[in-house]
């Protein structure tokens, strides 16, 4: 009886220490870029002592895919954190249930404009929707300054435009919706359509077209040319409609998941990532991502949000139209 005892303690102990083990990990679902983000998670890593387990998306199916995720493992969550390289699929992920709230006190000197008044989400680390050209076949003259350029025929075929089904660009496929209203979007998107825009994969392969001079501009993201320029490639980026609307900004989110089976260990890693080190960080990584927060110090060769015009919009609104400019870019370009 007393060995059976003795055997039955050990048993009882190495179940403790194993769940005890299992409960020092945390498990983050992320649509930044794997190379970019996975830096910052294993530095995480190092300092907590907490495993991160990093689920990555694909540049085909950016946030899309993980949303879908998400939204299938609704009644029993796998992941803790959520981040995001966008805005709108967050916010749609909240009205659909699926956030928890949290307010980070890493968080307290966020701009009011970057979180969600319920406390469901914040945002942090931004990019501009910028136009990238070759500088071997575009002439500083002749640089588009406003997207609405891009539909007179000079530019005919020379266009190239992520598919807009997915990440940044379906958040910019919105945006217009919102700022145009439908009727005029869908005339602009019609027009950009019959000058022979060129559909490609990603934002990463809309800067490759047009540093391999495949096509002389395209729309991206600052931190897609940001990593050109640094390669040494023959590219630049404008800030498109500074005189007008101004440029799309697009920070990215942070939120825990409803039902997260390790909701301790993820908000310390929300604390973490919404540090003033790390916004730092992502800024002057090869991510370029621009601090919100006043103080940090801007990517390098790229302005503070001070200095630029950035687009007023309503991201609620925006995700209203998620479906609706899905559908019509779906048909538009995709068939």
């Amino acid at each position: 009886m007393r060995s059976m005892s003795r055997k039955l303690i050990f048993v009882i102990c190495i179940l403790l220490v194993s769940c005890a083990r299992r409960e020092q990990q945390v498990v983050i679902y992320t649509s930044l870029d794997q190379m970019l983000s996975e830096p910052v998670l294993r530095e995480f890593e190092q300092k907590s002592g907490i495993k991160v387990k990093a689920v990555y998306d694909t540049e085909a199916s950016k946030t899309t895919g993980l949303v879908n995720r998400l939204i299938a493992e609704k009644d029993y969550p796998k992941a803790d954190v959520f981040w995001n390289s966008e805005i709108c699929r967050t916010i749609l992920l909240k009205e659909k249930g699926l956030l928890a709230r949290y307010r980070s006190a890493a968080a307290e000197d966020i701009p009011e404009e970057f979180k969600d008044a319920e406390g469901y989400w914040t945002g942090f680390a931004a990019r501009l929707r910028v136009l990238v050209y070759n500088t071997n076949l575009v002439a500083r003259d002749e640089v588009p300054q406003s997207i609405f350029e891009l539909t007179q025929p000079k530019w005919k075929g020379h266009v190239a435009l992520a598919n807009p089904l997915f990440g940044t660009t379906a958040t910019h496929m919105a945006a217009l919706f919102v700022h145009l209203g439908p009727p005029k979007a869908k005339e602009y998107l019609r027009a950009l359509k019959a000058n022979g825009v060129i559909i490609v994969e990603g934002n990463s392969t809309v800067r490759d077209r047009v540093a391999d001079g495949e096509v002389k501009i395209g729309f991206t993201d600052t931190d897609d040319v940001t990593v050109a320029i640094r390669s040494g490639k023959p590219v630049k980026m404008i800030f498109p409609d500074q005189d007008a609307v101004g440029t799309l900004l697009i920070p990215n989110t942070i939120a825990l998941i409803k039902g997260a089976p390790r909701p301790d260990n993820g908000k310390k890693l929300i604390d973490y990532l919404l540090s003033r080190e790390v916004e730092e960080s992502l800024a002057q990584l090869d991510s370029a991502q621009i601090p919100v927060r006043d103080g940090l110090k801007a990517p390098t060769a790229l302005p503070s949000l001070r200095s630029i015009r950035v687009q007023k919009l309503d991201y609620s609104a925006m995700v209203k139209q998620l479906n609706a400019t899905t559908d019509f870019c779906r048909e538009l370009f995709l068939r």
